[in-house]
Protein backbone atom coordinates (compact mmCIF):
# COMPACT_ATOMS: atom_id res chain seq x y z
CA UNK A 1 0.00 0.00 0.00
CA UNK A 2 2.75 2.38 0.87
CA UNK A 3 4.02 2.17 -2.57
CA UNK A 4 0.88 2.77 -4.70
CA UNK A 5 0.51 6.01 -2.06
CA UNK A 6 4.28 7.07 -2.80
CA UNK A 7 3.46 6.62 -6.76
CA UNK A 8 0.31 8.63 -6.51
CA UNK A 9 1.89 11.86 -4.72
CA UNK A 10 4.56 12.32 -6.73
CA UNK A 11 2.38 11.82 -9.81
CA UNK A 12 -0.16 14.14 -8.44
CA UNK A 13 3.49 16.25 -7.85
CA UNK A 14 4.56 15.98 -11.17
CA UNK A 15 1.53 16.11 -13.31
CA UNK A 16 2.24 19.69 -14.29
CA UNK A 17 5.68 19.39 -16.00
CA UNK A 18 4.37 15.96 -17.54
CA UNK A 19 1.03 17.54 -19.41
CA UNK A 20 3.90 20.39 -20.40
CA UNK A 21 5.45 17.89 -21.92
CA UNK A 22 2.94 15.97 -23.81
CA UNK A 23 1.28 19.42 -24.71
CA UNK A 24 4.90 20.68 -26.08
CA UNK A 25 5.06 17.65 -28.55
CA UNK A 26 1.58 17.81 -29.66
CA UNK A 27 -0.52 20.98 -31.41
CA UNK A 28 -3.21 20.63 -28.88
CA UNK A 29 -5.06 17.56 -26.97
CA UNK A 30 -8.02 16.99 -25.31
CA UNK A 31 -8.34 15.69 -21.85
CA UNK A 32 -9.43 12.09 -22.38
CA UNK A 33 -6.28 11.94 -24.69
CA UNK A 34 -3.93 13.36 -22.57
CA UNK A 35 -4.79 10.33 -20.45
CA UNK A 36 -4.50 8.20 -22.59
CA UNK A 37 -1.17 9.50 -23.37
CA UNK A 38 -0.18 9.31 -19.76
CA UNK A 39 -1.11 5.82 -19.39
CA UNK A 40 0.65 5.07 -22.28
CA UNK A 41 4.08 6.78 -20.98
CA UNK A 42 3.31 4.75 -17.68
CA UNK A 43 2.16 6.96 -15.84
CA UNK A 44 -1.32 5.51 -14.57
CA UNK A 45 -3.32 5.94 -11.65
CA UNK A 46 -4.35 9.33 -13.16
CA UNK A 47 -7.49 10.43 -12.74
CA UNK A 48 -9.89 12.82 -14.29
CA UNK A 49 -10.50 14.40 -11.08
CA UNK A 50 -6.57 15.23 -10.78
CA UNK A 51 -6.40 15.80 -14.18
CA UNK A 52 -9.28 18.76 -14.93
CA UNK A 53 -7.61 20.93 -11.79
CA UNK A 54 -4.21 20.72 -12.86
CA UNK A 55 -5.11 21.57 -16.51
CA UNK A 56 -7.34 24.37 -15.23
CA UNK A 57 -4.11 25.70 -12.98
CA UNK A 58 -1.92 25.55 -15.84
CA UNK A 59 -4.87 27.48 -17.54
CA UNK A 60 -5.09 30.24 -14.61
CA UNK A 61 -1.32 30.10 -14.49
CA UNK A 62 -1.26 31.32 -18.57
CA UNK A 63 0.68 28.03 -19.35
CA UNK A 64 -2.05 26.52 -21.46
CA UNK A 65 -4.81 28.18 -23.81
CA UNK A 66 -8.17 26.61 -24.18
CA UNK A 67 -10.10 26.46 -27.30
CA UNK A 68 -13.66 24.80 -27.97
CA UNK A 69 -13.64 22.16 -30.84
CA UNK A 70 -15.98 20.09 -32.16
CA UNK A 71 -16.08 16.33 -30.99
CA UNK A 72 -16.69 13.09 -32.84
CA UNK A 73 -20.47 12.84 -33.14
CA UNK A 74 -20.73 14.11 -29.68
CA UNK A 75 -20.59 17.41 -27.50
CA UNK A 76 -17.65 19.58 -28.58
CA UNK A 77 -14.49 19.36 -26.78
CA UNK A 78 -12.22 21.45 -24.51
CA UNK A 79 -8.84 21.27 -26.49
CA UNK A 80 -5.38 22.81 -24.21
CA UNK A 81 -2.70 24.12 -26.50
CA UNK A 82 0.59 25.02 -24.43
CA UNK A 83 1.49 28.47 -24.87
CA UNK A 84 4.79 30.38 -25.38
CA UNK A 85 5.14 30.76 -20.87
CA UNK A 86 3.82 27.58 -20.76
CA UNK A 87 7.22 26.31 -22.88
CA UNK A 88 9.06 28.78 -20.61
CA UNK A 89 7.86 27.03 -17.71
CA UNK A 90 8.66 23.60 -18.73
CA UNK A 91 12.32 24.88 -19.74
CA UNK A 92 12.17 25.62 -15.84
CA UNK A 93 10.46 23.36 -14.80
CA UNK A 94 12.37 20.12 -16.33
CA UNK A 95 15.92 21.47 -15.45
CA UNK A 96 14.59 21.59 -11.85
CA UNK A 97 13.43 18.03 -12.22
CA UNK A 98 17.07 17.18 -13.92
CA UNK A 99 19.04 18.57 -10.82
CA UNK A 100 16.03 17.33 -8.41
CA UNK A 101 16.25 13.53 -9.68
CA UNK A 102 20.34 13.73 -9.82
CA UNK A 103 20.04 14.96 -5.52
CA UNK A 104 17.84 12.67 -4.34
CA UNK A 105 19.63 9.52 -6.74
CA UNK A 106 23.02 10.61 -5.16
CA UNK A 107 20.96 9.98 -1.44
CA UNK A 108 19.89 6.83 -2.54
CA UNK A 109 22.92 5.24 -3.43
CA UNK A 110 22.73 2.27 -5.45
CA UNK A 111 20.33 0.23 -3.81
CA UNK A 112 18.69 -2.51 -5.36
CA UNK A 113 16.02 -1.61 -8.32
CA UNK A 114 13.69 -4.72 -7.55
CA UNK A 115 11.77 -2.39 -4.97
CA UNK A 116 12.79 -5.05 -2.45
CA UNK A 117 14.93 -3.91 0.89
CA UNK A 118 18.30 -5.43 0.99
CA UNK A 119 19.72 -6.93 3.84
CA UNK A 120 23.63 -7.28 3.82
CA UNK A 121 24.80 -8.66 7.56
CA UNK A 122 23.05 -11.95 6.23
CA UNK A 123 26.61 -12.65 4.27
Amino acid sequence: MADVAARNAWTRATLPLCLLGVLDAEEKSYGYALLGRLVDAGLEGVRPATLYPALTRLEEEGAVEVEWGAGDGGPGRKYYRITEEGRARLRRDRAAWGDFTRTVSSLLGKGDDSGQATDDTHG
